[in-house]
This record gives C-alpha cells, sequence and structure tokens, in this order.
C-alpha cells in the first residue's frame, strides 16, 4: 500500500478498513476492493480525446469544462497550446488538473536538457524522446499530404482528416532493428532519471504483430529488454484488447511494469481471431468508456498487481457518433467513476 507515499493517519485508516474486509471474509478480494475504490479519485483525461476543441481560443475554455467534468489530471498530446511550462502549469493549476504523463514529447538535440527540465518543472514524471522530425513539406505546419492547402495525397491514401485505426499491414519488421530501438529507449531512459522521469512506451496494435522470427513481437521485445527503472510501459488497454491480448494475463506474467494505463474501452469480441492483430483494430469499433466490452472493473482490482501509477480515458472517436465531444468525455467520466466507486 505504498506506505512511504502514506501519512501515519492514512495508513492506519487503510490497514482498519483492509483489516474489516478480511474479517468479514472478504479475503483478498476484500482487501484489493478497498484498495481499489481510491482509483476514483484521480481520474484523468487524454487531451487526443478533445482535440478538435484545442484551438488557440478554445484551449482554455475546454481545460474548465473537462475539470468541471470532475477529471483531475491530463496528458497532453499537444506543444502545451505553446506555452512555456510555468504558463502552462498556472493555467492546469488554475482549473485544479495535474499532469504525470505527456504526449509531447521531448526532441533529441542541443534543447534536450533544456525541454526536459520545463517538462519537470510542470509535474510530469512521464515522458518520450524522439529523434528531431523532418521539416514540414511546403504550405506550412499541418499541411501534410492531403491537407488543405498541402500537397496532393497519394493514390489510396485516406481523404485529410480522415481517422485511420490502425496501420496498414506493411512487411514485417526486423527482430534486430527493434532491439536496436529498445536499446536508444533505455539511453533516453537514462537521461530522463537524472530529472526524475521515466521514459514511456505506448502501443497500438501493430506492437503485437509478429516480427520477421515469425514468433516474436516488437512488444515482447519492450517488456524484456527495457530496465523497468528506466522506462515504463504505458498500455493502451484499448487497443490491446482489440489486438486479441489478454491485458490481465499480460499485468501477472509482467507484474508490477504497467504503470500507465490509456484507459479506452471497444467492441472487440465479435472480431475474427484468425486476424492478425491490426486487422481485428480495424474490424473493432472505438466507443465512450463503459459503453464497450472491456471489464475495467476486474482490471482496476488488479491495478496494484499491474504497477499502476496513473491513467487516463482516451477515447480517439469522442464526437464522431453523433453525441457532442464534451457529452462523450462526461459520458465517460461518469461511467468510470461508478464502476470505481
Amino acid at each position: 500500500m505504498e506506505i512511504a507515499q502514506t501519512d501515519r493517519r492514512g495508513f492506519l485508516k487503510h490497514a482498519a478498513a483492509a483489516a474489516g474486509a478480511l474479517a468479514l471474509g472478504g479475503g483478498a478480494s476484500g482487501l484489493l476492493a478497498q484498495i481499489a475504490s481510491n482509483w476514483k479519485n484521480q481520474i484523468g483525461i487524454e487531451l487526443f480525446t478533445v482535440r478538435a476543441l484545442l484551438t488557440p481560443e478554445g484551449y482554455e475554455p475546454t481545460l474548465a469544462k473537462i475539470a468541471a467534468m470532475g477529471y483531475k489530471e491530463v496528458e497532453p498530446a499537444d506543444p502545451y497550446n505553446h506555452m512555456q511550462p510555468a504558463a502552462y502549469k498556472a493555467l492546469l493549476d488554475k482549473y485544479g488538473l495535474k499532469m504525470y504523463s505527456t504526449h509531447a514529447d521531448a526532441t533529441d538535440g542541443p534543447g534536450l536538457e533544456k525541454e526536459l527540465e520545463g517538462q519537470a518543472s510542470m509535474g510530469i514524471k512521464y515522458t518520450a524522446v524522439h529523434a528531431p522530425r523532418p521539416a514540414a513539406p511546403a504550405g506550412g505546419p499541418g499541411r501534410g499530404p492531403g491537407a488543405p492547402g498541402g500537397p496532393a495525397a497519394p493514390a489510396g491514401a485516406p481523404p485529410a482528416g480522415a481517422r485511420v485505426m490502425s496501420p496498414q499491414p506493411r512487411p514485417p519488421q526486423s527482430v534486430d532493428s527493434v532491439k536496436r530501438s529498445v536499446e536508444q529507449i533505455n539511453k533516453y531512459g537514462a537521461i530522463l532519471k537524472k530529472f526524475g522521469m521515466k521514459h514511456y512506451i505506448h502501443n497500438h496494435a501493430g506492437e503485437f504483430e509478429l516480427l520477421d522470427d515469425g514468433r516474436t513481437t516488437q512488444y515482447d521485445i519492450m517488456l524484456a529488454e527495457t530496465d523497468p527503472a528506466l522506462v515504463a510501459m504505458q498500455i493502451d488497454i484499448g487497443w490491446a484488447s482489440m489486438a486479441g491480448q489478454d491485458v490481465m494475463g499480460m499485468f501477472k506474467k509482467h507484474p508490477g511494469r504497467f504503470e500507465l494505463w490509456h484507459v479506452k474501452d471497444a467492441k472487440y469480441k465479435e472480431a475474427d481471431p484468425k486476424l492478425s492483430p491490426n486487422a481485428r483494430a480495424r474490424a473493432c469499433k472505438i466507443v465512450a468508456m463503459g459503453e464497450g466490452e472491456i471489464d475495467y472493473k476486474a482490471l482496476f482490482a488488479n491495478a496494484r498487481l499491474a504497477g499502476l501509477k496513473y491513467f487516463v480515458i482516451e477515447q480517439d472517436t469522442a464526437g464522431e457518433g453523433g453525441r457532442d465531444t464534451l457529452e462523450d468525455c462526461r459520458i465517460a467520466y461518469q461511467n468510470l467513476h461508478k464502476m470505481l466507486a
């Protein structure tokens, strides 16, 4: 129960509750239920869910509405509205929001350590580092192939703004190339450690495709060869489930590795199990939390086994089913809060 992080009064309160559960015959399951109930107080949201609303003029009002729903944490997927770290933290503080992880990753290069200092000052504990990205194509930022004002999209490409559920099939990656990537992630993790942070690894469906040896997946290698002291797995439970993975089995096989969760619900059980992970994911449907088929109540009862520290709701499809984006967020919060209560 992480006694070191709990004051004496809080610890005694938990101990008494646990003893009561055991005395009433609840056993281990009763104890888990007592501990798991605390998760309802830290429900977060991945801001990719509301990406369409995060215009310069809509950013702060959207955060205000999210906070009013009851969300306590956010995970940005944008460059912090192009604000300096102190200003962005002040904006979150204004609405009582915390930020422990980010998908607005740091960029390797001469300014890396300054960027990491800024992330740490905002309270971030989990981030990632990527190599410098190629310059934006002609037409300016965001004007890639198929975008208005940008170059023409290649034949067969989805229209601009279309949502791609999962990458199209491609030749298997090599085991050696994945191992080289993992080696680099460990090196980045060592740099992040100096700032009190860990490197995260997030999954979609493709990480569960077989590599060129025909028996190993990218995710297998990531779990086996990343240093747990430097690297945390941010399991996207929705994508993993849609890819045909046994998430509970993963928790049992690799206890303590899944410190971050993306809590995404989906209708996935009717997908053909003979399909590849990417093909299965494309046959599934992402829905609002509590309206799908993933048993989050059971998963949160095993959160300590998994090693969970922080989690965010993410719905890639919010606002696409004829319902307002923020209404999807409200329904997701209420349904998950009810499960965890």
